[in-house]
């Protein structure tokens, strides 16, 4: 069953007047439960393509539907609702809200959705547990390591219970364990609770945990490999 259809896709830039294609004519379904990797080299369009299927940009051309949603269609409220109850993002800077300690960067969503304040305290230590952070729980961003951070920010990301999880070059700040630690514990809820993930990435070690390696070159995807 496909979570993610991709038609025609297209965003060009005017550079002083010169176009850039950005994304070039994309054509993609993603299934639930996959766990794919995005790659190409600097400026081949993998991080543009991500902020369009979330709907953080909108495309010049084409369509991306989410489980029957055309997102790009939706207006600027309806939009955030939607990305709030069915996208989670994981980013490079992890973008944690520094006055926050770890319990509450995770249950800032939820708060946001309306939930109860029990719903949220069960959520958040499930969630911190999950990613071996139940002893942080109470540890704000500058007291946490980058790889620490960047797994609250996976739990955060979790909170809402998206459809899918969209990672922007995930383990780009992280030593080689930090990386190993954040990509078993992906790779687990992937396994274990069917999450989508889906990664743009230069990193050899999350497209060697990657079923799925899509390759981009000047916006435009010349392979698609399922392992």
């Amino acid at each position: 069953m496909n979570i993610i259809e991709i038609t025609d896709l297209h965003k060009v830039y005017d550079q002083e007047a010169v176009p850039v294609w950005a994304v070039n004519g994309i054509t993609l379904s993603f299934e639930v439960g996959e766990f794919a990797a995005i790659v190409g080299p600097s400026g081949s369009g993998k991080t543009t393509l991500l902020n369009i299927i979330g709907g953080l940009d909108d495309p010049t051309k084409g369509n991306v539907v989410i489980d029957g949603v055309t997102i790009n269609k939706l207006g600027g409220r309806q939009r955030t609702d939607f990305r709030m109850k069915n996208i989670g993002f994981v980013f490079q800077a992890y973008n944690l809200i520094p006055v926050f300690t770890a319990r509450e960067n995770v249950e800032f969503i939820m708060h946001l959705q309306g939930k109860n304040k029990n719903e949220r305290d069960k959520r958040t230590k499930e969630l911190l547990e999950a990613v071996g952070l139940a002893d942080r729980i109470d540890s704000r961003p500058n007291k946490l390591s980058g790889g620490q951070q960047q797994r609250v920010a996976v739990a955060r990301a979790l909170a809402s219970k998206p459809k899918f999880i969209l990672a922007d070059e995930p383990t780009a700040n992280l030593d080689s364990k930090s990386t190993e630690n954040l990509l078993d514990i992906m790779e687990k809820l992937n396994r274990n609770e069917n999450i989508t993930f889906i990664f743009s990435t230069h990193d050899q070690r999350v497209v060697n945990k990657a079923r799925r390696v899509i390759t981009i070159e000047d916006g435009a995807v010349v392979s698609d490999i399922r392992k």
